[in-house]
């Protein structure tokens, strides 16, 4: 791994066969990058997950191999970034997993993979085991921007994040994003996957600060940040540091190693 000055998180808790057995409550891990797993009382869903073969070189070790998971009731994309869509992980994954779900665009890419996929537009709402899922919107569409994607016009539906309600809380995943005028009037979610990148197309150090005050008792689980060795991409270089001193109840921030749990309880437990 190379030495550089981005901020790195501890090492990787590795997790195995153990992490997807029932349990009495709901346990989130962040995978790197962007990808969370959930296991909510034993129903299985992985976001995102970037866990093989990704085409820059990464600062962490990946807390488990696909190859290793022993079965998810759903795979979720939110969007066709490589660090979010990875292929060769859904390939490794797709005998064991259920169910795979994104927006449309998303979908069709992976129906063209070959993955069972379902397509969802923004504000739908489906069911993993007792999970309720509902797809919230995003603002991501970078590459209008740039002439190596003028093979389609992408849309703000191509993107999105996933609000998850389960038995003991709401985790809620916006994905890469600007910060939108909708991600400030959610209800209060338990845990929040956030992502705190200071660049242009995702919610940047301000937009994050502002989402964290709105919902001031929400865990918030950091994301998208050191794990691609990359000192000179804003995109992968956010420091937690920058937020302590900002943010209401600093001491729900949550700079965890890949793999180690979160645990989310019912308040009566």
């Amino acid at each position: 791994m190379a030495t550089n000055k981005q901020a790195v998180p501890p090492p990787t808790v590795f997790f195995g066969e153990e992490a997807f057995q029932p349990i009495d409550h709901t346990e989130v891990r962040w995978l790197g990058s962007g990808g969370m797993f959930v296991n909510t009382r034993g129903t299985c869903i992985m976001m995102d997950p970037m866990l093989k073969d990704f085409d820059m070189p990464l600062l962490i070790d990946m807390p488990i191999v696909p190859e290793e998971v022993p079965h998810l009731d759903a795979v979720l994309i939110t969007h066709s970034d490589n660090d979010h869509y990875s292929v060769p992980t859904l390939h490794a994954l797709e005998h064991v997993s259920k169910a795979f779900h994104g927006p449309h665009y998303v979908a069709e890419l992976m129906q063209a993979e070959g993955f069972p996929a379902n397509g969802h537009d923004i504000g739908d709402t489906f069911e993993v085991g007792p999970a309720k899922i509902t797809l919230t919107p995003a603002d991501h569409a970078w590459q209008n921007e740039k002439a190596k994607y003028n093979y389609r016009v992408f849309r703000l539906e191509d993107y999105c994040g996933f609000w998850i309600e389960t038995q003991d809380g709401i985790i809620w995943a916006p994905g890469d994003s600007r910060l939108m005028k909708e991600h400030l009037k959610m209800p209060q979610p338990d845990a929040i996957l956030f992502d705190f990148s200071d660049n242009e197309w995702h919610i940047g150090l301000e937009g994050a600060i502002q989402m964290a005050n709105t919902y001031p008792e929400a865990h918030l689980i950091l994301c998208h940040w050191g794990t691609v060795d990359a000192p000179d991409m804003n995109v992968f270089n956010a420091d937690p540091q920058s937020l302590y001193s900002r943010v209401v109840n600093p001491e729900r921030i949550h700079a965890y190693a890949p793999g180690q749990p979160f645990s989310l309880k019912k308040s009566n437990q």
